[in-house]
């Protein structure tokens, strides 16, 4: 049985040039797994086998490949990449806390943060395409002046859709107010965010895209997790999909409960912000995906569905 939502967005109007020629397609996003390591490679493989049995176009993960607990060794790196490698589709990948935040800890290795996190960054972004066996062209926040060393946040394009990822991760987006190091790679990493998200929109604006969807870690609006970390990409991604008026879709992971919500409400008025929706996915004990199919029109709209995996 096929658990399906439709979310319509009902937004302002807006030029329909050419997306009436635009197909029906659909794309696949997971994250929060494998978890428990090494019993849980079983059941990835289990994901990687009905992901690629999907007629999707490309698959996402939003981060955090094992848990916190489980060692940060480049070994352990280099097997979720082979993992990756046997997605048929393109496989885009977004960095979690988990594999670089959190591996300070005894039972992850006591290593420093930050050179797990470039060690990711040389390991999975070696070049400007995507994972997985077919290869998706992406541009990458390196390009832009001042940003080379942001290799991990990527935008693409499908039809008339933009995607991109931002690297925004649980364990309030790496900001420890006593670890100096810690702050000052997240206010470096903060900027950077706040740069390409008013790259991203003005990239959707400009080409005239009829929705924009974005991918993160982190789940920002998950109070009890702490939010000081996402103040400034909060403030900046509500602003922005304001005036962008069209269709903005964020897929996070992190809290490991599937959901779908409009967390931005219009000033003091307790209404939803009608063009924003929240897909969080699967994690940890649930490995299981959400498949999103894109039907154009005008607006777009976006059949979310729960692709669960059989024997996990």
């Amino acid at each position: 049985m096929r658990n399906v939502l439709i979310i319509l967005f009902i937004t302002c109007a807006w030029s329909t040039t050419a997306i009436g020629q635009d197909k029906v397609f659909s794309f696949v996003a997971i994250g929060d797994m494998p978890y428990f390591l090494p019993d849980d490679y079983a059941r990835f493989e289990n994901v990687i086998k009905s992901v690629n049995q999907q007629d999707s176009k490309f698959t996402v993960h939003v981060g955090d490949f094992k848990s916190s607990s489980t060692p940060c060794t480049d070994e352990a790196f280099q097997k979720i990449l082979g993992y990756f490698s046997q997605f048929t589709k393109p496989l885009i990948y977004t960095p979690g806390d988990n594999e670089w935040t959190d591996c300070n800890k005894k039972e992850a290795g006591s290593y420093v943060p930050e050179e797990r996190l470039e060690a990711l960054r040389k390991m999975f972004f070696k070049d400007s395409n995507s994972l997985g066996l077919e290869k998706l062209p992406l541009t990458s926040q390196a390009r832009m002046p001042g940003f080379a060393k942001f290799v991990e946040n990527n935008r693409w394009v499908y039809q008339n859709i933009d995607f991109a990822t931002v690297h925004l991760v649980g364990t309030n987006n790496n900001l420890v107010p006593e670890n100096k190091a810690s702050v000052n790679e997240y206010f470096e990493r903060d900027l950077a965010n706040e740069a390409w998200l008013h790259e991203v929109f003005s990239q959707a604006t400009a080409s005239g895209a009829a929705a924009l969807v974005l991918f993160t870690q982190a789940d920002m609006f998950n109070a009890d997790k702490g939010n000081a970390g996402f103040t400034r990409v909060l403030r900046t991604l509500r602003q922005l999909t304001l005036e962008f008026g069209k269709p903005v879709l964020l897929i996070n992971g992190d809290s490991h409960k599937f959901l779908v919500d409009k967390p931005f409400l219009l000033g003091q008025t307790k209404k939803v912000m009608p063009n924003f929706t929240r897909i969080q996915v699967f994690g940890e004990q649930d490995m299981h995906g959400v498949k999103v199919t894109v039907l154009p029109g005008a607006p777009v709209r976006f059949q979310i569905e729960q692709l669960f995996v059989n024997g996990n």
